[in-house]
Formats: C-alpha cells, sequence, structure tokens
C-alpha cells in the first residue's frame, strides 16, 4: 500500500507542495518541463535549489507574463492593478478544459476550486456563481493547484495523510484589505481538520494550499508506520527561525486498517414502518451502516436488533439519534478494528449523462461499481432493467 504523508509544520501553499511532491519523482526537472508544455496562459514554472535552516528543498516559482505571485502582491498592496487577475469559476473552468491533462486529473483541478469558490462564497456572501477571485484565481493559483493535481495522479498513492497544518498566526495583506491569520477563507476551508497557530507572525497556509489539503487528504494525524523511499522539500519564499518548508514522505505502508465503533440495540414494540425510519436518520447523521437482524427476546417475543457501525467522534450524536427514534432504554458499545479497501468516486461521460463510479483498491485487488442511482436513472429512462444498464455502461454503447 502506497502512503504519501504530508508535514504542515510550517503550514502548506500551492507552490510549496508542487516543490515537495516535484521531489518524489525519479527525474523532477522532467516533470516541470512538462509543466511548461501545458502551456497554461502566460504561466512558467521554475524550480531551483533553496536552502532554509540548513535544509536544502527545492523551490518553485510561477510567473505569469513573467511577474511573479510576490511581485504582483507587492503591486496590489501600493495600489497598482498590473499582472492581477481576476477572475470567475467559469473563466478558470474554461482554461482547465482546455490543457492537455488526463480527465480525471481536470476533474481533481475543478474540484478543488470548487472547495476555494464555496469558501469564498460563504465569506463574501454572494452565490458561487458571483464569485470574482483574486489571489486564488489568478493564473499563478491555476498553475499550483493543475500541477499538485497532476502530481498526485503521477504518484497515486493509495492513500494521502496530512499532520495537523500550522495557520501561523497576526494579520495578512489581501485584495480585500489587513485580514487575520488564517484568512477567513481558509479558516472556512479547515473547518473541521486539525489546525494550530503559534509565535510565527504571518500566514503560513494559504486557501490554495488548505483546499488541495482538504481534497486529498483521507485524513489528518500523525505519521502512519511506513517505509519510506522517497522524501521531498518544499520550500517557501519567506525566511523564519524554522524551516520554512512542507515535507513529503512517500513510501509503503499496511493495508488501510481503522477502528470503529458497533452500538446496538433490542426493540420489540417498534412496526417496521418506525424502524426503516430510524434506519433512516441514522444513516443521515454519519453511520457508515445500519443494519437490522430478526432475534427471539425473552418471554418468547420476536424482537429486532438495531445495529450502527460508526466513527469514534460521532459516538454521541449517533446515540442521540438512536435515543430519539428508537424505544430502546439501552445501547452496547464494542469497539472493532475493519479493514477497508480505498474508495474513490469518479465521474464518466456517457451517452447517456453524467455516470459515478465506485472504484475501491487495496489488498491487491481492484473493483468496479457504478452507482445505483446512476444505473436506475439510466433504466428508468430506456425502460429497460438494472443489469441491461450496466451492460450498456460497459459496451459504451
Amino acid at each position: 500500500m502506497k502512503i504519501l504523508y504530508i508535514d504542515c509544520a510550517m503550514g502548506a501553499s500551492g507552490d510549496m507542495l508542487t516543490a515537495a511532491l516535484t521531489e518524489l519523482l525519479p527525474e523532477p526537472d522532467t516533470f516541470v518541463d512538462r509543466l511548461n508544455r501545458l502551456a497554461i496562459p502566460g504561466v512558467r514554472f521554475t524550480k531551483e535549489t533553496s536552502v532554509k535552516c540548513g535544509i536544502s528543498g527545492a523551490h518553485m516559482t510561477v510567473t505569469v507574463n513573467g511577474i511573479d505571485e510576490g511581485t504582483m502582491l507587492h503591486e496590489h498592496e501600493h495600489g497598482h492593478e498590473h499582472g492581477h487577475h481576476h477572475s470567475s469559476l467559469h473563466d478558470i473552468t474554461h482554461i482547465v478544459e482546455e490543457l492537455d491533462l488526463p480527465p480525471k486529473v481536470k476533474q481533481d483541478v475543478l474540484a478543488v476550486y470548487g472547495i476555494i469558490a464555496e469558501a469564498e462564497s460563504h465569506v463574501h456572501g454572494v452565490p458561487v456563481t458571483e464569485i470574482h477571485f483574486h489571489e486564488v484565481g489568478t493564473l499563478d493559483a491555476v498553475a499550483d493547484v493543475t500541477a499538485v493535481c497532476l502530481l498526485m495522479n503521477e504518484l497515486a498513492p493509495d492513500e494521502v495523510v496530512v499532520s495537523p497544518v500550522h495557520v501561523g498566526s497576526g494579520h495578512v495583506h489581501c485584495a480585500h484589505g489587513i485580514l487575520p491569520v488564517p484568512a477567513p477563507a481558509t479558516a472556512y476551508i479547515l473547518r473541521d481538520i486539525p489546525i494550530y497557530g503559534g509565535e510565527i507572525q504571518g500566514e503560513l497556509c494559504t486557501p490554495t494550499g488548505a483546499a488541495l489539503l482538504k481534497y486529498f487528504a483521507a485524513r489528518f494525524g500523525g505519521m502512519p508506520a511506513m517505509r519510506p523511499s522517497s522524501i521531498g522539500y518544499g520550500m517557501g519564499s519567506k525566511d523564519f527561525e524554522r524551516p520554512n518548508c512542507v515535507r513529503a514522505i512517500f513510501g509503503e505502508g499496511e493495508d488501510k486498517t481503522d477502528t470503529v465503533l458497533e452500538l446496538s440495540c433490542n426493540v420489540d414494540d417498534m412496526t417496521a414502518e418506525a424502524i426503516g425510519f430510524a434506519v433512516e436518520r441514522l444513516f443521515e447523521c454519519g453511520a457508515y451502516d445500519v443494519y437490522t437482524v430478526p432475534i427471539g427476546m425473552k418471554k418468547n417475543r420476536i424482537g429486532t436488533m438495531i445495529r450502527v457501525m460508526c466513527a469514534e467522534a460521532d459516538r454521541e450524536t449517533v446515540l442521540r439519534v438512536i435515543f430519539q427514534n428508537t424505544t430502546t432504554i439501552g445501547v452496547r458499545e464494542s469497539l472493532m478494528r475493519r479493514y477497508v479497501l480505498k474508495r474513490n468516486i469518479e465521474r464518466i461521460e456517457t451517452p447517456y449523462g453524467e455516470v459515478r463510479r465506485k472504484i475501491s483498491t487495496g489488498y491487491g485487488v481492484t473493483r468496479k461499481k457504478y452507482e445505483y442511482d446512476d444505473l436506475s436513472r439510466i433504466a428508468a429512462e430506456r425502460k429497460i432493467s438494472l443489469e441491461e444498464a450496466g451492460r450498456l455502461l460497459e459496451s459504451g454503447s
């Protein structure tokens, strides 16, 4: 099982992630040439060696029409708009669709921008369609997101684990003025993700970096047990008392395992409809799985055992839903280890519209399955069975 661990002890930005991941490849310079051949309008990538606090790594510079991101920010702070782009999500989509990239990479790029757009929409209180990006929408950010998505496609890790994210402290200058760190859009993106500040003054995690981490990370926490095969250091531009870098470690680990709670209760005075309603509410609150088992109870009463699988962090929420929606007066708990395949959803354009397909990998196997809702829609539209709908998709006819 291939594991990618990203150490964000000094935050993360698009260019730092690009540099760190590029260093994991056997021929980093060849990949940089490939990035430049993508011909993102006006964009050029340059990789150079950088040393921070005695540690050598790679620094990636992205210029747009010969101007780098630092110069653009400096000009904005002094009232100039030369080289500063204002783009809508539609503009960005058009740029990405024109690039010579695998379809999966294009989907990833647009999904990352969807995360950023949602954050900007929330912060500014306007619909996503009316968002006009500033820092995050300039072509240098398009380049960073595209580079990281292409690198993830090249490395193809089975699992991405990210450390808690250091966001910095103080204030940051941006297109909207002087804002607290983390910037509002960054803070919104990093909801439900472990973050921390500290004595270092400055913005360590950018909206672009936050969106990339959120999209690709399977989980956040400490480094898992693994056998590293390559390590990359992606250096930032600023100097601090600590090495300003993202560290990426790539190697082999155990097939994916985790722990899960099993919460179960017995009921003998609920109708089938009431039990069904409870099951629906449990899935809505985040349960991994819910199922029922017919049982015989004391005094020969026929009953039902309701079992719920959930994450430990969701224990209180799930217990509340169980007690609110069933007649039980007690719930049992078991902590279990489970072994799971890594799951990924790909979206496929077909003659019958967009179809989602779940791909599960691990333990030496790969399984593919079309989403039931999409199969059902096609079957209903064409008045055929689910099996025939599946055969149509497989044949591509």
